[in-house]
């Protein structure tokens, strides 16, 4: 590939330069299904189109379709929008602008090529993720969400619903959307005759999972349009009832923004009220968590003392010791934390 499709400059110098500047950014996210028969292709004219109007983020193009987080300059908006309206299947799609962002979310433009934009374990041909549920927006949600014959489904990741989420929701503790999607529609089986309200975070995992419970044979699907970030800007504008509590988990720097003044969730380390996802400052361990800004002094960012004091070795020493020593991240990640903060808790409560 050529040179100019790809970042080349060390990730924490662009993030020193752009914090430096003053130029103000808007964030944003958008999805599109659609089938790709080149993906590698496309991936390559878009890097090139994106990167003449100052476009940061990630993106992942695979041949069913193109997931995108971004941040562009604000004078640069209309010329973004204009760039992608190059492929007549952006044109009219929907931009999720974030909810609260200063648009220093990210630092270089990184545009990826996977199997699926979003992972769903489904090889079955006769799946179309295309035939989705119907879209419901803020106030169409609010409503249906009342009546007592709906059945609500968070369809994100437990680390990602422990700190907000929908009144009255059913919540996977899962760790991944391959595994909740069989889950769910397992777990319902028995209530097809009910409405199955589906919510992400900005739709997309929401489009494929209504696609597949119309594939398992459930008739009344539903999916929240543009999911939780289009939810509360609609909520903001008309006025509406605000049926979310907490924050919403997002993935880019800010780690998350807020959508009601409710903090549900708890310290890992303290058990203290507190909804602030972090990742350990500790690079060999890194592992997500949320800590308080207490624990946060007291461990200096990091998830446990022994990282905590590993961090403090000179860097030779760091190297040498890493290959021999296992850390939160390295034994639980993501994805099942929850058995490390409950076995902390546990040590808390002993010590106490």
């Amino acid at each position: 590939m050529g040179k100019h499709l790809h970042n080349r400059v060390n990730r924490r110098l662009l993030k020193e330069l752009l914090l430096q500047r003053n130029e103000p950014r808007v964030t944003l996210s958008f999805y599109k299904y659609v089938q790709l028969k080149d993906p590698q292709q496309f991936r390559d004219d878009l890097y090139r189109a994106l990167d003449t109007v100052g476009t940061l983020g990630r993106i992942y193009v695979a041949s069913e379709g193109v997931n995108a987080q971004l941040s562009v300059p604000e004078h640069q908006f209309e010329a973004f929008k204009e760039v992608l309206n190059q492929w007549d299947f952006f044109r009219g799609m929907r931009l999720n602008v974030a909810v609260e962002a200063d648009g220093k979310s990210f630092f270089a433009l990184i545009i990826k090529v996977r199997r699926k934009i979003v992972a769903d374990g489904v090889d079955d041909p006769n799946f179309n993720p295309s035939d989705t549920g119907r879209h419901l927006s803020a106030a169409e949600f609010n409503a249906l969400t009342d009546d007592p014959d709906t059945i609500l489904v968070d369809m994100r990741n437990h680390y990602e619903s422990e700190v907000g989420h929908f009144e009255g929701s059913i919540i996977p503790d899962v760790a991944t959307f391959r595994e909740e999607l069989p889950m769910v529609a397992d777990l319902l089986s028995g209530h097809k005759d009910k409405n199955i309200v589906m919510y992400c975070t900005g739709g997309i995992r929401c489009e494929k999972a209504s696609a597949y419970m119309k594939y398992r044979g459930f008739p009344n699907v539903f999916q929240l349009e543009g999911g939780i970030i289009e939810y509360a800007r609609q909520i903001k504008n008309q006025q509406l009832k605000n049926k979310f509590r907490g924050k919403n988990f997002v993935f880019d720097e800010r780690l998350g923004e807020r959508i009601s003044k409710e903090v549900i969730a708890h310290c890992h380390q303290c058990g203290a009220s507190c909804d602030d996802h972090i990742n350990c400052t500790n690079d060999q361990c890194h592992i997500l968590f949320i800590q308080c800004s207490e624990c946060r002094a007291k461990y200096q960012a990091c998830c446990s003392q022994e990282c905590a004091d590993f961090i403090q070795l000179p860097a030779e020493e760091r190297a040498r010791l890493a290959p021999t020593m296992t850390f939160n991240g390295s034994t639980f990640g993501k994805g099942v934390y929850k058995a490390w903060r409950s076995a902390s808790k546990r040590l808390v409560e002993a010590a106490e």
